[in-house]
């Protein structure tokens, strides 16, 4: 397929995150660009800001007359029903439809492309990434799955040579890539509705490992029963990094690469999940041919990405932080870090979690990472893509929970019961929409300070 050939594209659910990423990008490029979502957000006021057409009503008849079958390409997310009408629409009458991972493949087949895989750490070591290659003036374009602060975008440069892209286990929607340098950050368990057990995920990863021919360009942990190069924090690896400290609120540490020590690297960001992302980020960039000083720079400067452990309130007495965290090993990752930087402070957790199927599957392990904080608060489950199941809901969950300080609550009571605790560190996690909450959330909480 040849995008020079393509003058519209339409999205079928250009809000999610890595959609409107595209969408930024063929805008740039100079195509006409719209789509449908099912609701209103602040990613599509901020596209509909940026001159693109939105309609949020599933309505055939909202479709712009002048996309043509021959100069339009149609690309849709995963999480769109099958009998949703505009998408039947483009198919029966066979224009070119394409999922987001198979478009980012055919931009990436003709770029030297950078591919981040694994189940947690993608976002944030692909945004450390694009930060570094786009600040010491490589020719690349990041498409991230999450807003990087430095930038308020998910889209990093306009290069035309280079990419970075998150490489989505989802749907095996990584198998369409084409990557010249790898990294696979973890291979936990997820997706289970997707692979159906742990087994089937791991051959994927495999799979999708041996992709780069070469396994001097792909970089892993050391727990990974695949070939590349190591990276580890605090452990002998090829690449390593160790004498970790923290120093006017942020880690301070060398660097162990197979030529150098790059001696008193500062990065900003909490969680020593955080420093492996950065690590892998700078062994890819280190690989590519980026100087040093260039990556040092650029790590010290890297603001973190929205969601990903964003403070949105932080005074002496009190401190508010949002989070992404949708899998047990990333709320453990949340706790490790708020637990190094606030001891001996009381922690309100507020949980929305997301898809039915992901709580039946690891709601023991929810339980326990939940239980670990000294306060709880639940939502109901966001459902996503799916319908409710029987018997799963986030009373059952809870009841699984050990921590007795623990409460389920209706959106509309969320705000009062925040207010009511007297936790002075409150973090709210999730992948639902408990996002959007958060600036009402902020707000109710400075009234009080």
């Amino acid at each position: 397929m040849n995008l020079n050939q393509i003058h519209n594209v339409y999205f079928i659910g250009i809000g999610g995150i890595g959609m409107s990423a595209l969408a930024r990008y063929f805008k740039n490029i100079g195509k006409q660009v719209s789509g449908y979502d099912k609701t209103p957000t602040m990613l599509t006021d901020e596209l509909i800001e940026s001159g693109i057409s939105i309609h949020f009503e599933d309505n055939i008849d909202l479709i712009p007359k002048d996309y043509f079958l021959e100069n339009t390409l149609v690309i849709i997310t995963p999480a769109v029903p099958k009998a949703h009408s505009e998408w039947n629409y483009f198919l029966e009458r066979e224009y070119n439809v394409k999922k987001r991972a198979e478009v980012l493949g055919i931009i990436t087949k003709d770029t030297f492309c950078f591919a981040v895989a694994g189940t947690h750490g993608k976002t944030t070591t692909s945004s450390i990434l694009g930060h570094i290659l786009y600040e010491s003036g490589a020719d690349v374009t990041a498409f991230i799955g999450g807003i990087v602060e430095n930038y308020n975008s998910n889209l990093i440069g306009s290069g035309k040579t280079v990419t970075v892209v998150e490489a989505d286990e989802f749907d095996r929607s990584f198998l369409h890539l084409h990557p010249n340098i790898a990294c696979i950050t973890s291979m936990d368990a997820d997706h289970l509705d997707i692979y159906g057990t742990t087994a089937a995920i791991e051959e994927s990863f495999i799979e999708f490992a041996s992709k780069v021919e070469d396994k001097s360009n792909l970089f892993i942990t050391k727990e990974l029963p695949i070939e590349g190069i190591t990276c580890a924090v605090n452990e002998e690896a090829v690449y390593k990094a160790f004498n970790v400290r923290i120093g006017n609120g942020s880690y301070v540490f060398d660097v162990q690469t197979p030529t150098e020590i790059i001696k008193d690297l500062q990065f900003g960001l909490p969680g020593r999940h955080n420093l492996m992302n950065a690590l892998m980020a700078m062994a890819m960039a280190k690989l590519f041919g980026t100087p040093t000083d260039a990556i040092a720079k650029a790590i010290a400067s890297f603001k973190g990405i929205k969601r990903r452990f964003s403070y949105q309130i932080k005074t002496d007495n009190l401190v508010y932080i949002d989070d992404y965290a949708h899998h047990p090993t990333e709320i453990n990752a949340v706790h490790q870090a708020v637990r190094e930087l606030y001891p001996n402070q009381k922690v309100l957790a507020i949980f929305q979690p997301h898809l039915f199927s992901r709580t039946r599957d690891f709601a023991n392990d929810f339980a326990k990472s939940l239980s670990a904080f000294d306060e709880v608060v639940l939502l109901d489950i966001y459902p996503a893509r799916e319908v409710p199941m029987e018997g799963i809901t986030s009373q059952w969950l809870m009841d699984k929970m050990t921590n007795d300080n623990k409460k389920l609550v209706n959106k509309n009571d969320l705000v009062p019961t925040i207010l009511a605790s007297d936790a002075t560190v409150i973090v709210t996690i999730g992948a639902g929409d408990i996002g959007e909450m958060v600036p009402t959330i902020k707000k109710a909480i400075n009234e009080t300070l």
